[in-house]
């Protein structure tokens, strides 16, 4: 059995070699000439699994190392007897720390608390949830909108997209890249969607550039209606627009996702689900060898502090987002190699507190986003 891999995707090397042949290769160099008699690919974002590139290999299973599909042409895969997988959920209490630290450092430098302010949260999926429960437990009012589950489950918790810009504080986008269809997501957020938010607004954008139209974000930031916007995915990435990035007030190279858990675990599900589909000898794989924070148990005085500047503080211990902000600044040519090359960043639950001071509800509520305190 051969196995054709992306040679970034972490904690892999070694763990199915002893089942069968293993190529790792970097995702541009995935070709239909080097996937000829592989049984399988191991991919990532960057690799585009259409018709030209599998059409006539032996490849029977694609396994994607991320939440996100539109790289997998999935009609042809099903036609032509591909089984695919992806790795939904994975990343979101990633993400989750993402959008934390973006909110806390808004809301610090332009001195506003985050109690009481409205988030409308477009796409509830595994993301958009754990957005959700954050946007909970700082005390904000929020907005769901998302049309399957709306459909599926009744529209009582949900409400309109137009809705949600017209009355929410801060929007932010969690929905997957739809090109064709009834959830066609492409641009849904565009000049005219811009135009229904409030003057003031913040835009976050996590989920997909194309998502948002380009031009339209640009124009809507140079006429000062909204506040600002915090981006993590772009159009044409790694081409990313510099005029779009220097209106920003936070910009990254699509690392939202990027924590050290959420790459382990997406690993672990497309290792499990290849080992499954194939009848391999590995059950429950998940990597021994995950790196452990710098300073795991850190102290927070919480003595005169609201809520919200110790969240800030234990938040600011675990990401800085302002590194990443400044790096891609600084090199926004280098927007793949900052990706490939992310530094170790754990999520809330490998962190303890030594919390000082702070209310029984501050405890819970950094219990709440996986912190154990003490």
């Amino acid at each position: 059995m051969k196995i054709i891999a992306d040679d970034k995707i972490p904690f892999l090397k070694g763990v199915l070699e002893p089942y069968a042949e293993v190529v790792y290769l970097p995702g541009k160099a995935i070709t239909r000439k080097a996937l000829a008699d592989a049984d399988a690919l191991l991919t990532r974002t960057r690799t585009k699994c259409t018709e030209a590139l599998l059409k006539g290999t032996k490849v029977r299973f694609i396994g994607t190392a991320t939440i996100g599909f539109d790289h997998i042409d999935t009609q042809f895969c099903e036609k032509s007897g591909i089984v695919w997988t992806n790795v939904p959920g994975c990343n979101s209490t990633s993400v989750q720390q993402y959008v934390a630290a973006a909110l806390l450092k808004m809301a610090s430098e332009f001195r506003f608390s985050l109690k009481g302010k409205t988030i409308g949260i477009v796409g509830v999926g595994n993301v958009g949830s754990k957005i959700q429960k954050l946007a909970n437990l700082l005390g904000m009012n929020v907005l769901l909108n998302d049309p399957p589950r709306a459909r599926a489950e009744g529209e009582k918790n949900f409400v309109s997209l137009g809705t949600v810009l017209y009355e929410s504080d801060i929007v932010t986008l969690h929905v997957p890249l739809n090109v064709v269809g009834e959830d066609c997501t492409w641009h849904l957020i565009n000049e005219k969607s811009f135009k229904k938010m409030k003057k003031g607004a913040w835009f976050f954008n996590t989920s997909r550039g194309e998502v948002t139209e380009t031009g339209a974000l640009k124009k809507i930031l140079s006429a000062g209606k909204l506040a600002g916007a915090v981006l993590d995915v772009w159009e044409n990435e790694p081409d990313i627009d510099l005029d779009l990035m220097g209106k920003t007030f936070l910009a990254t190279p699509h690392i939202a996702g990027y924590s050290t858990d959420g790459k382990a675990n997406g690993t672990s599900m497309v290792v499990n689900a290849l080992c499954k589909h194939f009848s391999l000898p590995l059950e429950n794989w998940y990597p021994d060898n995950v790196p452990a924070p710098g300073h795991p148990v850190f102290p927070v005085d919480g003595i005169g502090k609201t809520n919200e500047d110790i969240i800030r503080m234990a938040v600011n211990h675990t990401y800085n987002i302002e590194e990443d902000n400044i790096r891609l600044r600084f090199s926004p040519s280098d927007f793949e190699k900052q990706r490939g090359e992310y530094r170790v960043r754990r999520e809330f639950n490998a962190f303890t507190i030594r919390l000082n001071g702070g209310t029984k509800k501050v405890r819970k509520m950094l219990e709440g986003l996986g912190f154990r305190v003490v």
